[in-house]
Formats: structure tokens, C-alpha cells, sequence
């Protein structure tokens, strides 16, 4: 009977579950790879992202020390305020978007908003608020847009003001007209849409009228185009005179203090 021999002991493996382990780690390399290979590398935001980290708790070189020292003065970073005014500007600009889309469709002169050395200006062409020679608003389109004007301007500081201001061609208001002249109509228009404005609640002592006949015009009046851009009434909206003297006296006195 043949003697039994003891089996060889075979060298001992890596575990199963290592095996798989090393499988799973390779397929995540591969999809990092592929997923780095269609990706886009923006050079500028990598250089942001290293100078945000380069300074914060010396995670990088050159970031700043975290031990407390007596020496180091901790600034506290202020907030940062919303600047209403410009905001308000952006309703307007809104408000004049859509009244010109009800207005007219499109014909004819349109509302304009510019901006100006002390404030912006609101332009409305004659022809959507008046008929020839008169100056009363018969628009109901325009009448709607004074009114949402009004609301802004009670949102605006305080000390933002309005200026109504009656420009007309070198025509004269004509036969038919109750004015006698342009210096009147002018006038008259302005003060229309003062009216209108002081009836939707804005303040009478942050709006004034004033009327500048056919001294102020925009374009020639040799052309009917030109007559109808001279026809019109500017809303001026500008800091309060208080404001403007506190900066004048300022300057003088900075002037005093240097010399």
C-alpha cells in the first residue's frame, strides 16, 4: 500500500477583496482622466483659486500666520451697502421701456432717459402729452407713466430733485390756442405735468416748472423733425441745492486749509 505524501503548502496570495479593491481604484482613475481630458482648463480661474488658498490659514506658501499676536490688527470688512439710487434708475429706464411699447407702438418720438452732469433726465415729446397748442395731457398712456414716475420719485433720498422743465419749437402755440405765446405754453405744459406728478403724491417741495419757450431747443427748426425733437418737457432729477453749497463751502474750505 502506497505511503501518502503530505501536499506541498502553496505560497500565500493577496486576499479577494484586495484584488477588487485595486480593480475599483483603476476605473476611478480612468474616469478622472477622461473626465480631465474633456474638460477646459481656464488658466485665470486656477490662479484665483491658488491666490484665495495661498492666503487662508497658510495653506499655501506665503499664506498668513494663525498665532494670535498683540501686534496684528484684525480690520473688520464693511458691508457693503446697495445703492439705491441706481436702482430706482433702473425702474425708470424700465417704466420708460414700457410706456414707449404702449405709446404710439413704436411711431412717432419716443420717452428717452440720459444721464446728466447732476442727475439723469426724463424726456417726454409733446406730441404724446398735448395736442397742438394746448396743455393739457390727454394721454391716458402718458398720464399712466407719470403716475408710476411719481411712485419712483417717492422712493428716491430725500433730497433728490425734480425739475419740470417746457421746451416748444419757434412756431408759437397758434390761432386757436388760450396762449398767447411759447413763453406761456411752455410754462404751462410743465406745470401740467407738475400737477399730475403733486396729484400721484410726490412732494411738493422736491419739484418745481419752469418754462423755456423756443430759447432751449435740441434740433434745428428748420425741419418738421427738427420742431417735433424741440416740442417737449424734461424731467431734471438732481441732488437738493443744500447738498451742492455743503460741496462748494467744502472745496473753499479745503482751498483755506492748504494755503
Amino acid at each position: 500500500m502506497a505511503k501518502k505524501t503530505k501536499c506541498p503548502e502553496c505560497e500565500r496570495c493577496l486576499p479577494g477583496w484586495l484584488a477588487a479593491f485595486g480593480d475599483l481604484m483603476s476605473l476611478l482613475l480612468c474616469f478622472f482622466v477622461l473626465l480631465l481630458s474633456m474638460s477646459t482648463m481656464d488658466a485665470k480661474k486656477i490662479s484665483e483659486a491658488i491666490g484665495s488658498l495661498s492666503g487662508a490659514m497658510s495653506v499655501l506658501e506665503g499664506g498668513i500666520k494663525t498665532e494670535v499676536s498683540k501686534r496684528r490688527i484684525q480690520e473688520s470688512t464693511p458691508i457693503e451697502s446697495r445703492d439705491e439710487t441706481s436702482e430706482q434708475v433702473n425702474r425708470v429706464q424700465a417704466a420708460v421701456g414700457d410706456a414707449n411699447e404702449l405709446m404710439e407702438k413704436g411711431k412717432g418720438p419716443a420717452i428717452t432717459i440720459e444721464e446728466a452732469q447732476e442727475g439723469f433726465v426724463i424726456e417726454l415729446p409733446a406730441a404724446l402729452l398735448f395736442k397742438a397748442g394746448s396743455a393739457k395731457i390727454y394721454n391716458s398712456d402718458a398720464l399712466l407713466f407719470l403716475k408710476r414716475i411719481a411712485l419712483i420719485i417717492d422712493e428716491l433720498p430725500n433730497s433728490t430733485k425734480v425739475s419740470a422743465r417746457g421746451h416748444t419749437d419757434n412756431q408759437g402755440p397758434g390761432a386757436d390756442s388760450i396762449y398767447k405765446d411759447n413763453w406761456e405754453l411752455s410754462s404751462a405744459r410743465a406745470i401740467s405735468v407738475v400737477q399730475e406728478l403733486l396729484l400721484n403724491g410726490v412732494d411738493p417741495k422736491r419739484i418745481s416748472a419752469s418754462g423755456y419757450s423756443e430759447f432751449s431747443p435740441k434740433a434745428t427748426n428748420a425741419t418738421k423733425t427738427g420742431r417735433e425733437k424741440n416740442r417737449r418737457v424734461e424731467l431734471h432729477f438732481f441732488g437738493s441745492e443744500e447738498d451742492t453749497k455743503a460741496k462748494v463751502q467744502k472745496s473753499v474750505l479745503d482751498k483755506a486749509v492748504t494755503k
